[in-house]
Protein backbone atom coordinates (compact mmCIF):
# COMPACT_ATOMS: atom_id res chain seq x y z
CA UNK A 1 0.00 0.00 0.00
CA UNK A 2 1.42 3.41 -0.92
CA UNK A 3 1.22 6.50 1.18
CA UNK A 4 -2.23 7.91 1.84
CA UNK A 5 -1.96 11.68 1.30
CA UNK A 6 -5.18 12.43 3.18
CA UNK A 7 -3.83 11.36 6.58
CA UNK A 8 -1.19 13.06 8.70
CA UNK A 9 1.23 10.61 10.32
CA UNK A 10 1.91 10.78 14.06
CA UNK A 11 5.67 10.35 13.63
CA UNK A 12 8.15 11.55 10.97
CA UNK A 13 9.25 9.23 8.20
CA UNK A 14 11.43 6.34 9.36
CA UNK A 15 15.11 6.79 8.47
CA UNK A 16 17.89 4.30 7.83
CA UNK A 17 20.89 4.28 10.18
CA UNK A 18 24.14 4.01 8.22
CA UNK A 19 27.56 4.67 9.70
CA UNK A 20 26.09 6.54 12.65
CA UNK A 21 24.05 8.88 10.43
CA UNK A 22 20.30 8.93 9.85
CA UNK A 23 19.71 8.68 6.12
CA UNK A 24 16.44 9.22 4.26
CA UNK A 25 15.20 6.41 2.10
CA UNK A 26 14.98 6.61 -1.64
CA UNK A 27 12.09 5.51 -3.81
CA UNK A 28 8.78 4.15 -2.54
CA UNK A 29 7.42 4.29 1.00
CA UNK A 30 4.90 2.17 2.89
CA UNK A 31 2.39 3.38 5.45
CA UNK A 32 2.92 2.15 9.00
CA UNK A 33 -0.56 1.69 10.47
CA UNK A 34 -1.60 1.19 14.09
CA UNK A 35 -3.38 -2.19 14.26
CA UNK A 36 -5.70 -0.96 17.03
CA UNK A 37 -7.44 1.69 14.94
CA UNK A 38 -5.74 1.78 11.50
CA UNK A 39 -4.43 5.30 12.17
CA UNK A 40 -1.29 6.37 10.31
CA UNK A 41 1.82 6.25 12.49
CA UNK A 42 4.61 6.89 10.00
CA UNK A 43 6.06 5.94 6.62
CA UNK A 44 8.89 3.46 6.10
CA UNK A 45 11.20 3.45 3.08
CA UNK A 46 11.49 0.47 0.77
CA UNK A 47 15.24 0.80 0.49
CA UNK A 48 17.27 -0.50 -2.42
CA UNK A 49 20.26 -2.81 -2.57
CA UNK A 50 22.33 0.37 -2.88
CA UNK A 51 21.38 1.40 0.66
CA UNK A 52 22.49 -2.02 1.88
CA UNK A 53 25.82 -1.56 0.08
CA UNK A 54 26.36 1.67 2.01
CA UNK A 55 25.50 0.03 5.33
CA UNK A 56 27.81 -2.93 4.71
CA UNK A 57 30.63 -0.56 3.74
CA UNK A 58 30.10 1.41 6.97
CA UNK A 59 30.10 -1.79 9.03
CA UNK A 60 33.22 -3.08 7.28
CA UNK A 61 35.02 0.20 8.00
CA UNK A 62 34.11 0.01 11.69
CA UNK A 63 34.95 -3.68 12.07
CA UNK A 64 38.78 -3.69 12.50
CA UNK A 65 38.82 -1.28 15.43
CA UNK A 66 35.74 -2.80 17.08
CA UNK A 67 37.08 -6.34 16.72
CA UNK A 68 40.41 -5.32 18.27
CA UNK A 69 38.66 -3.79 21.29
CA UNK A 70 38.95 -6.22 24.22
CA UNK A 71 35.78 -8.12 25.01
CA UNK A 72 35.67 -6.72 28.54
CA UNK A 73 35.61 -3.21 27.05
CA UNK A 74 33.02 -4.02 24.39
CA UNK A 75 30.54 -5.28 26.95
CA UNK A 76 30.69 -1.99 28.85
CA UNK A 77 28.51 -0.56 26.05
CA UNK A 78 25.89 -3.20 26.82
CA UNK A 79 25.91 -2.52 30.55
CA UNK A 80 24.94 1.05 29.64
CA UNK A 81 22.51 -0.13 26.97
CA UNK A 82 20.74 -2.40 29.45
CA UNK A 83 20.36 0.54 31.83
CA UNK A 84 18.91 2.65 29.00
CA UNK A 85 16.39 -0.08 28.14
CA UNK A 86 15.23 0.06 31.73
CA UNK A 87 15.20 3.85 31.80
CA UNK A 88 13.12 4.05 28.60
CA UNK A 89 10.95 1.02 29.28
CA UNK A 90 7.66 2.89 29.22
CA UNK A 91 8.55 4.69 26.01
CA UNK A 92 9.49 1.42 24.32
CA UNK A 93 6.36 -0.22 25.72
CA UNK A 94 4.23 2.52 24.17
CA UNK A 95 5.97 2.19 20.78
CA UNK A 96 5.44 -1.57 20.69
CA UNK A 97 1.80 -1.13 21.70
CA UNK A 98 1.26 1.46 18.98
CA UNK A 99 2.95 -0.22 16.04
CA UNK A 100 2.27 -3.87 16.88
CA UNK A 101 -0.95 -3.71 18.91
CA UNK A 102 0.29 -5.61 21.96
CA UNK A 103 -1.32 -4.92 25.30
CA UNK A 104 0.91 -2.73 27.49
CA UNK A 105 1.80 -5.63 29.82
CA UNK A 106 2.75 -7.79 26.83
CA UNK A 107 4.89 -5.02 25.35
CA UNK A 108 6.57 -4.39 28.71
CA UNK A 109 7.38 -8.09 29.03
CA UNK A 110 9.05 -7.92 25.63
CA UNK A 111 11.32 -5.10 26.78
CA UNK A 112 12.15 -7.03 29.95
CA UNK A 113 13.21 -10.01 27.83
CA UNK A 114 15.44 -7.72 25.76
CA UNK A 115 17.06 -6.62 29.00
CA UNK A 116 17.58 -10.26 30.00
CA UNK A 117 19.37 -11.24 26.79
CA UNK A 118 21.50 -8.09 27.11
CA UNK A 119 22.52 -9.23 30.59
CA UNK A 120 23.78 -12.47 29.02
CA UNK A 121 25.93 -10.43 26.63
CA UNK A 122 27.34 -8.50 29.59
CA UNK A 123 28.46 -11.83 31.08
CA UNK A 124 30.31 -12.95 27.93
CA UNK A 125 33.80 -12.25 29.35
CA UNK A 126 33.12 -15.03 31.87
CA UNK A 127 31.05 -17.28 29.57
CA UNK A 128 33.06 -17.08 26.33
CA UNK A 129 36.56 -17.30 27.78
CA UNK A 130 38.96 -19.40 25.70
CA UNK A 131 40.30 -22.79 26.75
CA UNK A 132 43.92 -23.66 27.46
CA UNK A 133 45.53 -26.99 28.38
CA UNK A 134 49.01 -28.50 28.54
CA UNK A 135 48.28 -31.49 26.31
CA UNK A 136 51.71 -33.08 26.76
CA UNK A 137 54.96 -32.09 28.42
CA UNK A 138 55.94 -28.65 27.16
CA UNK A 139 53.12 -28.45 24.60
CA UNK A 140 50.12 -26.17 25.15
CA UNK A 141 46.88 -25.99 23.19
CA UNK A 142 44.49 -23.09 23.47
CA UNK A 143 41.32 -21.94 21.73
CA UNK A 144 40.44 -18.30 21.14
CA UNK A 145 37.17 -17.02 19.70
CA UNK A 146 37.20 -14.32 17.04
CA UNK A 147 34.35 -12.36 15.41
CA UNK A 148 33.44 -13.33 11.86
CA UNK A 149 32.98 -9.82 10.44
CA UNK A 150 29.92 -8.01 9.09
CA UNK A 151 26.70 -9.87 9.88
CA UNK A 152 23.02 -9.27 9.23
CA UNK A 153 19.83 -9.82 11.20
CA UNK A 154 16.40 -10.01 9.54
CA UNK A 155 13.64 -9.56 12.13
CA UNK A 156 9.86 -10.24 12.00
CA UNK A 157 6.93 -8.04 13.04
CA UNK A 158 5.70 -9.96 16.07
CA UNK A 159 8.36 -8.87 18.61
CA UNK A 160 9.69 -5.47 17.51
CA UNK A 161 12.07 -5.10 20.51
CA UNK A 162 12.76 -8.61 21.76
CA UNK A 163 13.73 -10.45 18.58
CA UNK A 164 16.24 -7.84 17.32
CA UNK A 165 17.80 -8.09 20.77
CA UNK A 166 18.07 -11.86 20.47
CA UNK A 167 20.98 -11.09 18.12
CA UNK A 168 22.23 -7.52 18.63
CA UNK A 169 23.90 -7.74 22.08
CA UNK A 170 25.64 -11.09 21.58
CA UNK A 171 26.73 -10.55 17.98
CA UNK A 172 28.13 -7.10 18.68
CA UNK A 173 29.66 -7.87 22.08
CA UNK A 174 31.52 -10.76 20.41
CA UNK A 175 33.12 -8.23 18.05
CA UNK A 176 30.98 -8.31 14.90
CA UNK A 177 29.37 -5.36 13.14
CA UNK A 178 25.74 -5.65 12.06
CA UNK A 179 23.10 -4.56 9.59
CA UNK A 180 19.55 -4.99 10.91
CA UNK A 181 16.60 -5.29 8.52
CA UNK A 182 13.49 -4.83 10.73
CA UNK A 183 10.00 -5.72 9.58
CA UNK A 184 8.52 -2.93 7.51
CA UNK A 185 5.34 -3.32 9.60
CA UNK A 186 7.07 -2.32 12.88
CA UNK A 187 10.11 -0.11 12.13
CA UNK A 188 9.71 2.46 14.92
CA UNK A 189 11.01 0.29 17.76
CA UNK A 190 14.11 -0.66 15.75
CA UNK A 191 14.91 3.00 15.15
CA UNK A 192 14.71 3.67 18.88
CA UNK A 193 16.99 0.69 19.58
CA UNK A 194 19.58 2.24 17.25
CA UNK A 195 19.38 5.55 19.09
CA UNK A 196 19.80 3.89 22.49
CA UNK A 197 22.83 1.91 21.32
CA UNK A 198 24.45 5.14 20.12
CA UNK A 199 23.65 6.79 23.45
CA UNK A 200 25.27 3.82 25.20
CA UNK A 201 28.51 4.58 23.37
CA UNK A 202 28.48 2.09 20.49
CA UNK A 203 30.85 3.43 17.81
CA UNK A 204 29.33 4.59 14.50
CA UNK A 205 29.05 1.85 11.90
CA UNK A 206 29.06 -1.04 14.35
CA UNK A 207 25.25 -1.17 14.15
CA UNK A 208 23.27 -0.12 11.09
CA UNK A 209 19.61 -0.29 10.07
CA UNK A 210 18.33 -0.65 6.52
CA UNK A 211 14.55 -0.64 6.18
CA UNK A 212 12.87 -2.33 3.27
CA UNK A 213 11.21 -5.40 1.88
CA UNK A 214 12.08 -8.32 -0.35
CA UNK A 215 14.78 -6.48 -2.31
CA UNK A 216 16.81 -5.81 0.84
CA UNK A 217 16.38 -9.38 2.11
CA UNK A 218 17.61 -10.81 -1.19
CA UNK A 219 20.51 -8.36 -1.25
CA UNK A 220 21.52 -9.45 2.26
CA UNK A 221 21.54 -13.09 1.15
CA UNK A 222 23.70 -12.28 -1.88
CA UNK A 223 26.05 -9.61 -0.53
CA UNK A 224 29.69 -10.77 -0.56
CA UNK A 225 30.52 -8.48 2.37
CA UNK A 226 28.12 -10.20 4.79
CA UNK A 227 29.49 -13.27 6.57
CA UNK A 228 26.43 -14.51 8.48
CA UNK A 229 22.66 -14.02 8.64
CA UNK A 230 20.12 -14.62 11.38
CA UNK A 231 16.48 -14.72 10.32
CA UNK A 232 13.17 -15.11 12.16
CA UNK A 233 9.90 -15.39 10.26
CA UNK A 234 7.73 -17.85 8.38
CA UNK A 235 9.04 -21.26 7.36
CA UNK A 236 8.45 -20.47 3.69
CA UNK A 237 10.74 -17.44 3.81
CA UNK A 238 13.17 -19.11 6.25
CA UNK A 239 13.81 -21.82 3.64
CA UNK A 240 14.38 -19.21 0.93
CA UNK A 241 16.79 -17.20 3.09
CA UNK A 242 18.66 -20.33 4.20
CA UNK A 243 19.06 -21.68 0.68
CA UNK A 244 20.02 -18.36 -0.87
CA UNK A 245 22.35 -17.33 1.96
CA UNK A 246 24.18 -20.65 2.14
CA UNK A 247 24.47 -20.68 -1.66
CA UNK A 248 26.53 -17.50 -1.16
CA UNK A 249 28.65 -19.45 1.37
CA UNK A 250 27.34 -17.60 4.42
CA UNK A 251 26.48 -18.92 7.83
CA UNK A 252 22.70 -18.83 8.14
CA UNK A 253 20.48 -19.54 11.13
CA UNK A 254 16.85 -19.20 10.04
CA UNK A 255 14.01 -19.73 12.49
CA UNK A 256 10.69 -20.53 10.81
CA UNK A 257 7.08 -21.04 11.77
CA UNK A 258 5.44 -23.42 14.20
CA UNK A 259 2.40 -25.55 14.90
CA UNK A 260 2.66 -26.12 18.64
CA UNK A 261 0.72 -28.99 20.18
CA UNK A 262 -0.50 -29.14 23.78
CA UNK A 263 -1.34 -32.63 25.02
CA UNK A 264 -3.88 -32.63 27.85
CA UNK A 265 -4.47 -35.74 29.93
CA UNK A 266 -7.59 -36.36 32.02
CA UNK A 267 -5.68 -36.04 35.30
CA UNK A 268 -4.48 -32.49 34.53
CA UNK A 269 -5.52 -29.78 36.97
CA UNK A 270 -8.51 -28.11 35.23
CA UNK A 271 -8.04 -24.58 36.56
CA UNK A 272 -4.28 -24.46 36.02
CA UNK A 273 -4.53 -26.05 32.58
CA UNK A 274 -7.32 -23.75 31.41
CA UNK A 275 -5.53 -20.56 32.45
CA UNK A 276 -2.23 -21.61 30.88
CA UNK A 277 -3.71 -22.96 27.65
CA UNK A 278 -5.78 -19.83 27.06
CA UNK A 279 -2.82 -17.58 27.89
CA UNK A 280 -0.71 -19.53 25.41
CA UNK A 281 -3.20 -19.38 22.55
CA UNK A 282 -4.22 -15.74 23.08
CA UNK A 283 -1.12 -13.97 24.41
CA UNK A 284 0.13 -11.35 21.93
CA UNK A 285 -3.09 -12.18 20.02
CA UNK A 286 -1.61 -15.58 19.17
CA UNK A 287 1.08 -13.92 17.05
CA UNK A 288 4.10 -15.74 18.42
CA UNK A 289 5.89 -18.86 17.30
CA UNK A 290 5.44 -20.40 20.78
CA UNK A 291 1.66 -19.98 20.90
CA UNK A 292 -0.59 -22.97 21.56
CA UNK A 293 -2.22 -23.89 18.28
CA UNK A 294 -3.60 -27.43 18.62
CA UNK A 295 -4.95 -29.00 21.79
CA UNK A 296 -4.67 -32.80 21.71
CA UNK A 297 -7.33 -33.85 24.21
CA UNK A 298 -6.73 -37.41 25.40
CA UNK A 299 -9.88 -39.40 26.31
CA UNK A 300 -12.17 -37.86 28.96
CA UNK A 301 -11.15 -34.20 29.06
CA UNK A 302 -14.55 -32.50 28.58
CA UNK A 303 -14.30 -30.91 32.05
CA UNK A 304 -10.98 -29.25 31.10
CA UNK A 305 -12.27 -28.10 27.72
CA UNK A 306 -15.36 -26.56 29.32
CA UNK A 307 -13.13 -24.72 31.80
CA UNK A 308 -10.82 -23.33 29.10
CA UNK A 309 -13.77 -22.12 27.01
CA UNK A 310 -15.06 -20.33 30.08
CA UNK A 311 -11.62 -18.80 30.61
CA UNK A 312 -11.30 -17.73 26.97
CA UNK A 313 -14.75 -16.13 27.05
CA UNK A 314 -13.45 -13.64 29.62
CA UNK A 315 -11.03 -12.13 27.10
CA UNK A 316 -12.23 -8.77 25.79
CA UNK A 317 -10.87 -7.55 22.44
CA UNK A 318 -9.55 -4.03 22.86
CA UNK A 319 -9.08 -4.51 26.61
CA UNK A 320 -7.50 -7.86 27.49
CA UNK A 321 -6.85 -9.00 23.91
CA UNK A 322 -5.03 -6.89 21.35
CA UNK A 323 -5.51 -6.71 17.58
CA UNK A 324 -3.66 -8.73 14.97
CA UNK A 325 -1.09 -6.95 12.84
CA UNK A 326 -3.07 -6.09 9.68
CA UNK A 327 -6.32 -6.32 7.74
CA UNK A 328 -4.81 -9.10 5.67
CA UNK A 329 -3.92 -11.09 8.82
CA UNK A 330 -7.46 -10.68 10.20
CA UNK A 331 -9.02 -11.87 6.93
CA UNK A 332 -6.64 -14.84 6.69
CA UNK A 333 -7.35 -15.99 10.28
CA UNK A 334 -11.11 -15.75 9.76
CA UNK A 335 -10.84 -17.80 6.56
CA UNK A 336 -9.22 -20.62 8.56
CA UNK A 337 -12.18 -20.56 10.98
CA UNK A 338 -14.72 -20.48 8.14
CA UNK A 339 -13.07 -23.42 6.42
CA UNK A 340 -12.87 -25.54 9.58
CA UNK A 341 -16.53 -24.92 10.38
CA UNK A 342 -17.55 -25.78 6.83
CA UNK A 343 -15.57 -29.03 7.10
CA UNK A 344 -17.54 -30.12 10.16
CA UNK A 345 -15.61 -28.73 13.13
CA UNK A 346 -17.61 -27.26 16.03
CA UNK A 347 -16.94 -23.62 16.92
CA UNK A 348 -17.32 -23.44 20.70
CA UNK A 349 -16.26 -19.81 20.91
CA UNK A 350 -16.37 -17.57 17.84
CA UNK A 351 -14.08 -14.56 17.45
CA UNK A 352 -15.11 -13.58 13.94
CA UNK A 353 -16.73 -10.25 13.12
CA UNK A 354 -15.46 -8.60 16.30
CA UNK A 355 -15.87 -4.84 16.55
CA UNK A 356 -14.37 -2.74 19.35
CA UNK A 357 -16.36 0.43 20.16
CA UNK A 358 -14.33 3.48 19.19
CA UNK A 359 -11.86 1.31 17.25
CA UNK A 360 -14.15 -0.08 14.60
CA UNK A 361 -11.36 0.15 12.00
CA UNK A 362 -8.99 -1.94 14.13
CA UNK A 363 -7.79 -5.40 13.15
CA UNK A 364 -9.37 -7.48 15.91
CA UNK A 365 -10.07 -11.22 16.07
CA UNK A 366 -11.74 -12.46 19.23
CA UNK A 367 -10.71 -15.60 21.13
CA UNK A 368 -11.78 -18.66 19.16
CA UNK A 369 -12.01 -22.29 20.30
CA UNK A 370 -12.85 -24.96 17.72
CA UNK A 371 -13.64 -28.54 18.79
CA UNK A 372 -13.86 -31.79 16.83
CA UNK A 373 -11.10 -30.74 14.46
CA UNK A 374 -9.67 -33.57 12.36
CA UNK A 375 -5.89 -33.86 11.95
CA UNK A 376 -6.25 -33.58 8.16
CA UNK A 377 -7.90 -30.12 8.31
CA UNK A 378 -5.78 -27.13 7.29
CA UNK A 379 -6.40 -25.43 10.63
CA UNK A 380 -4.77 -28.44 12.33
CA UNK A 381 -1.75 -28.41 10.06
CA UNK A 382 -0.88 -24.80 9.16
CA UNK A 383 0.26 -21.89 11.29
CA UNK A 384 -2.75 -19.62 11.87
CA UNK A 385 -0.93 -16.92 13.91
CA UNK A 386 -4.01 -15.67 15.70
CA UNK A 387 -5.95 -16.25 18.96
CA UNK A 388 -7.40 -19.56 17.71
CA UNK A 389 -7.22 -22.97 19.39
CA UNK A 390 -8.09 -26.13 17.46
CA UNK A 391 -9.06 -29.17 19.57
CA UNK A 392 -8.34 -32.65 18.23
CA UNK A 393 -9.77 -35.55 20.24
CA UNK A 394 -7.53 -38.61 20.71
CA UNK A 395 -7.99 -41.94 22.46
CA UNK A 396 -4.43 -42.43 23.76
CA UNK A 397 -1.24 -40.54 24.49
CA UNK A 398 0.48 -42.43 21.69
CA UNK A 399 -2.20 -41.30 19.23
CA UNK A 400 -1.64 -37.70 20.36
CA UNK A 401 2.12 -38.07 19.99
CA UNK A 402 1.69 -39.53 16.50
CA UNK A 403 -0.21 -36.39 15.46
CA UNK A 404 2.45 -34.14 17.03
CA UNK A 405 5.28 -36.10 15.42
CA UNK A 406 3.61 -35.94 12.00
CA UNK A 407 3.77 -32.13 11.95
CA UNK A 408 6.60 -30.79 9.78
CA UNK A 409 7.26 -28.16 12.44
CA UNK A 410 8.99 -28.66 15.75
CA UNK A 411 9.20 -25.48 17.77
CA UNK A 412 7.39 -26.41 20.99
CA UNK A 413 5.14 -29.01 22.58
CA UNK A 414 3.59 -29.15 26.05
CA UNK A 415 1.88 -31.71 28.22
CA UNK A 416 -0.58 -31.05 31.05
CA UNK A 417 -0.78 -33.85 33.59
CA UNK A 418 -0.28 -34.62 37.28
CA UNK A 419 1.70 -37.76 36.43
CA UNK A 420 5.47 -37.45 36.34
CA UNK A 421 5.73 -40.64 34.34
CA UNK A 422 3.31 -39.40 31.70
CA UNK A 423 5.12 -36.06 31.51
CA UNK A 424 8.47 -37.75 30.93
CA UNK A 425 6.93 -40.11 28.36
CA UNK A 426 5.66 -37.15 26.31
CA UNK A 427 8.80 -35.05 26.78
CA UNK A 428 11.03 -37.84 25.51
CA UNK A 429 8.88 -38.62 22.46
CA UNK A 430 7.64 -35.22 21.26
CA UNK A 431 9.46 -34.02 18.14
CA UNK A 432 10.11 -30.45 19.24
CA UNK A 433 13.09 -28.44 20.41
CA UNK A 434 11.34 -26.87 23.40
CA UNK A 435 9.10 -28.86 25.74
CA UNK A 436 6.73 -27.66 28.47
CA UNK A 437 5.36 -29.64 31.40
CA UNK A 438 2.26 -27.86 32.76
CA UNK A 439 3.56 -24.73 30.98
CA UNK A 440 1.79 -23.39 27.92
CA UNK A 441 4.67 -21.28 26.54
CA UNK A 442 7.90 -23.19 27.21
CA UNK A 443 10.35 -20.42 26.27
CA UNK A 444 13.74 -21.11 27.88
CA UNK A 445 15.15 -18.34 30.03
CA UNK A 446 18.74 -17.16 29.70
CA UNK A 447 21.29 -18.72 29.61
CA UNK A 448 19.26 -21.60 28.11
CA UNK A 449 18.97 -21.07 24.38
CA UNK A 450 15.95 -20.64 22.10
CA UNK A 451 15.56 -22.91 19.08
CA UNK A 452 13.23 -25.49 17.59
CA UNK A 453 13.56 -28.62 15.46
CA UNK A 454 12.51 -29.79 12.01
CA UNK A 455 11.04 -27.06 9.78
CA UNK A 456 11.00 -24.57 12.64
CA UNK A 457 14.76 -24.07 12.31
CA UNK A 458 17.29 -24.23 9.49
CA UNK A 459 20.94 -24.13 10.39
CA UNK A 460 23.08 -25.27 13.30
CA UNK A 461 22.94 -23.90 16.85
CA UNK A 462 20.44 -21.67 18.59
CA UNK A 463 19.81 -17.96 18.32
CA UNK A 464 20.30 -17.10 22.00
CA UNK A 465 22.33 -18.41 24.93
CA UNK A 466 25.45 -20.53 24.55
CA UNK A 467 24.48 -21.63 21.04
CA UNK A 468 24.77 -18.06 19.81
CA UNK A 469 28.44 -17.83 20.83
CA UNK A 470 29.35 -20.58 18.39
CA UNK A 471 27.30 -18.98 15.61
CA UNK A 472 28.70 -15.45 15.94
CA UNK A 473 32.38 -16.42 16.30
CA UNK A 474 35.01 -18.65 14.75
CA UNK A 475 37.54 -20.61 16.77
CA UNK A 476 41.29 -20.23 16.40
CA UNK A 477 43.32 -23.13 17.80
CA UNK A 478 46.90 -22.40 18.84
CA UNK A 479 49.40 -25.15 19.68
CA UNK A 480 52.68 -23.96 21.25
CA UNK A 481 55.97 -25.57 22.23
CA UNK A 482 58.78 -23.73 23.95
CA UNK A 483 62.24 -25.10 24.64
Amino acid sequence: MTTAVSRAPKYPDVLNLIGGRLVAGEGAYLDVEAPADASLLSRVPLSSAGALDQAVAAAAAAFPKWAETPLKERVQVFFRYRALLEKHMEELTRLVTEEHGKLPDEARAEVLKAMEVTEFACALPEIAAGEVLEVSRGIECRTDRHPIGVVASIAPFNFPVMIPNWTIPNALALGNCMVLKPSELVPLSAARIGALLAEAGLPPGVFNIVNGGQEVVEAICDHPGIAAISFVGSTRVAKLVYRRGTASLKRVLALGGAKNHLIVLPDADPAHSAVNIVASMSGCSGQRCMAASVLLAVTDTDHIIARLVEEARRLLPGSTLGPVISREAKARIERYIDEAEAAGAQVLLDGRAVSVPGREAGFYVGPTVIDRVRPDMRIAQEEVFGPVLAIVRTGTVDEALAIENASPYGNAASVFTESGGSARYVAERASSGMIGVNIGVPVPREPFSFGGWNESKFGVGDITGHGSIEFWTRAKKITSRWG
